[in-house]
């Protein structure tokens, strides 16, 4: 047997946020042409959107590149717009995925 716990936690009386009142951050993995110029484009769309980019991660393999982008917290219409517009893009051969990142950071 064990002791009984508290009744109550100090998050108990909180309200559940909807999720669009909690912009998470993104991980956004794209394959893209390694040729000049491609970053500062795909950064310019995320900076057109109003998406602030965290960390940026380029590994070219040939003609290729794969390039791995974290975002500060954006909401998700605004990253929505982004993928979007990126997918459009000649230089970017393709949007290998889109994550939430969650946590406090």
């Amino acid at each position: 047997t064990g002791a009984a716990g508290p009744g109550t936690t100090g998050y108990a009386g909180l309200s559940v946020r909807p999720m669009a009142e909690t912009p998470p951050r993104y991980h956004v993995s794209l394959d893209v042409a390694d040729v000049p110029g491609v970053l500062a484009t795909v950064a310019q769309e995320f900076a057109a959107q109003g998406v602030s980019i965290a960390t940026v991660r380029q590994d070219g393999h040939g003609d290729a590149a794969t390039l791995v982008i974290v975002t500060h917290r954006a909401p998700d219409a605004a990253l929505a717009t982004t993928v979007a517009r990126l997918r459009e893009m000649d230089a970017v051969r393709g949007v290998t995925s889109v994550l939430r990142v969650e946590g406090l950071s």
